[in-house]
Parts: structure tokens; sequence; C-alpha cells
């Protein structure tokens, strides 16, 4: 069963980061949201973090395992803090390389 969560620490096991591209309820624009699943009572619980309108991102979607499955046993190898400085290093390296192709055409 997969619930919901609204926040995560940095120390926390965590499963799995998604960044991806979703349509805001509130306001209908598409915004970046980073989507971490952790274990909240044995069970998955994801928490979802809107990075702001997905126009502002240059990387494409972004997901980085945590853990894995085996049959109904999850293992985690990897923290919250963790998988977000992963993230963070991948939108950095694919805005550098969207500057260095723009740079280099000119």
């Amino acid at each position: 069963m997969l619930t919901g969560t609204t926040f995560v620490f940095d120390n926390e096991p965590c499963f799995r980061l998604s960044e991806v591209n979703l349509m805001n309820p509130k306001d209908g624009l598409w915004h970046r949201y980073q989507i971490l699943f952790v274990i909240r009572f044995d069970n998955l619980a994801e928490y979802r973090e809107d990075l702001g309108l997905a126009k502002d991102f240059i990387a494409p979607s972004i997901f980085i395992p945590g853990g894995a499955r085996e049959n109904d046993k999850i293992y985690i190898e990897e923290t919250v803090g963790r998988l977000k400085e992963i993230a963070d290093e991948l939108r950095s390296q694919a805005k550098s390389s969207f500057w260095e192709v723009v740079v280099n055409r000119n």
C-alpha cells in the first residue's frame, strides 16, 4: 500500500527519487516535481515537492534508485539527502552541457 507524507529527513532511507514534469492542479501549468519514496510504518510513502515551472528546467526527467524490491521485501541502500545530492548534480550537469553547446555554436 502506498501512502503520502508531508515531510522527509535527509538521513532517512530512500527507495527512489524521481523528477518529472506534471501539471499543477492549482494553476494548470506544467511544474517540475521531485518525488521521493521513503518507508513509513513498513510501507512505501510518497513525498512530492514542487520545484517550480517546468520551463525553467533543462534537465530531462530524472529517475534514481535508492533500493530494490525482491518479492515483498524492500532493500534500501541510499538516503534522501544522498539522492537529492545526485539529482542536484544531474541537473547541474544538464545546465552546463546546454550552455557548452550554446557557446560552441557561436
